[in-house]
């Protein structure tokens, strides 16, 4: 597995994001994830995009953080967001996703972030429990989907590891 650093809008994650776009509208009755995400937020040293690559040189997976600060949406000081974690379905149940993610943590905690944030939703168990065993709890709501029952937030300190 090869996972690069790559801009949010590069191509390969703009097919990516196109596919888990697809899986939220079938898990969700129709609708994607609509919170506004500008590519520019996903820039070092104050975010970072990373796609994985199998053996073929095929984009297999995407995660990305980027940073927040105190803010009318439940946001605190030094947070670190999780954003656009997805793994194609072929290609799941290798730890591609565990991998990114601590990746991702490392990365954001070099960048002396305080805490990594995220939210999903009920209807991703399966993220749910990729979290929750990385040692995230749940926390109060934030965010773009803060006011919807389905949203569930975790979050886990990155100081003191």
């Amino acid at each position: 597995m090869n996972i690069q650093p790559m801009p949010f809008d590069h191509p390969d994650a703009v097919k990516l994001s196109d596919q888990v776009q697809l899986e939220y509208a079938e898990r969700y009755d129709g609708e994607g994830d609509v919170t506004p995400l500008d590519p520019a937020t996903f820039r070092p040293p104050r975010g970072l995009y990373l796609i994985a690559y199998d053996e073929w040189d095929r984009p297999v997976a995407t995660g990305g953080w980027r940073a927040q600060e105190e803010n009318g949406e439940g946001y605190w000081d030094g947070d670190a967001e999780l954003k656009r974690m997805y793994v194609i379905p072929e290609a799941r149940g290798r730890g591609i996703a565990r991998r990114i993610l601590g990746l991702l943590e490392e990365d954001a905690r070099a960048a002396g972030r305080l805490r990594m944030v995220l939210e999903t939703g009920d209807m991703q168990p399966e993220a749910i429990g990729l979290y929750t065993s990385s040692g995230y709890a749940p926390c109060a709501k934030f965010g773009y989907y803060r006011t919807y029952d389905a949203s569930r937030c975790f979050a886990k300190t990155l100081t003191g590891q």
